[in-house]
C-alpha cells in the first residue's frame, strides 16, 4: 500500500511497484484515509509518507503496526532529518527510504522490508544503531515479580546476536550458512517467546543484554 499526499507522486510509486509484479493493494493520500483503507486492505508492506494531512505519518504507523505487528513500514519521505528518521523508527517503522532514491533502489527496498529486513538509505542507518544503543544505556524500570526471561535456543542467541550488529537476514544466512526463511523463523520465535512485537523492539531487547558486544 502508498501512502503519499502528492497525487502525482503516489501515483508514480504505485505503477513502478505494480510494473515490478508486486500486488499494490490500495492508496491513500492523508492520514486518516491511510488508517481506514490499511485496516481494510491489509498490506504486506506500507510505502508511507510523514508529511501527510489529517494525520502525520508517525501517528499512522503507530497505529497500523499496534493494531497488526506483522505489518512491515517502510517510510519514503523528502526529509534526512535524524529526528524524523529516529521518530519513524519509535513509532514502528522498519526502515526509511529518502525521495531522492532510484526505482530500483525503491523496489529493492520494498522487497527487503516484505521479509523482515531493516531498510535505510546509507547513512541512516548508524543513526538508528546509536540510538538503539542510547536508549539500551538507560535504566530499565524493573516490575516487581518480574518473571524470568524466556530460554531462547543456542541458535536464537546467535541470530538475535547477530540482528543487533545491524546485520541484514540475508547477510546472517549467509554467515551461519543457513536458508533466509530460516533466518526469519528464528527471528518470528524469538518475538514470540520475548512478547516483543517488531526487529526494533528485538535489537533493543538485545543490545539492553550486551549480546551485540559479544
Amino acid at each position: 500500500m502508498v501512502v503519499d499526499d502528492h497525487p502525482m507522486w503516489r501515483d508514480a510509486v504505485a505503477r513502478d511497484l505494480a510494473e515490478a509484479g508486486l500486488d499494490v493493494v490500495a492508496t491513500a493520500g492523508d492520514g486518516e484515509q491511510a488508517v481506514r483503507r490499511a485496516k481494510a486492505a491489509s498490506p504486506d508492506v506500507l510505502v508511507l509518507d510523514l508529511n501527510l494531512p489529517a494525520k502525520p505519518g508517525v501517528q499512522v504507523c503507530k497505529e497500523l503496526v499496534g493494531a497488526d505487528p506483522k505489518l512491515r513500514v517502510l517510510v519514503l519521505s523528502a526529509s534526512g532529518e535524524h529526528a524524523d528518521v529516529l521518530e519513524a523508527v519509535k513509532s514502528g517503522a522498519t526502515g526509511y527510504l529518502l525521495k531522492s532514491a532510484s526505482t530500483e533502489e525503491l523496489l529493492d527496498a520494498v522487497r527487503r522490508t516484505a521479509v523482515g529486513d531493516a531498510v535505510f538509505t546509507p547513512g541512516l542507518a548508524g543513526l538508528v544503531l546509536g540510538e538503539y544503543r542510547r536508549l539500551a544505556s538507560e535504566p530499565v524500570p524493573t516490575e516487581p515479580d518480574e518473571p524470568k526471561a524466556p530460554q531462547l535456543t543456542e541458535r536464537e542467541t546467535e541470530v538475535l546476536r547477530l540482528v543487533a550488529k545491524g546485520l541484514s537476514y540475508k547477510q546472517i544466512a549467509e554467515r551461519l550458512v543457513i536458508s533466509h526463511r530460516t533466518v526469519q523463523n528464528h527471528v518470528q520465535n524469538t518475538l514470540g517467546k520475548l512478547q516483543l512485537h517488531n526487529r526494533v523492539e528485538l535489537v533493543r531487547y538485545a543490545i539492553e543484554r550486551g549480546l551485540d558486544e559479544e
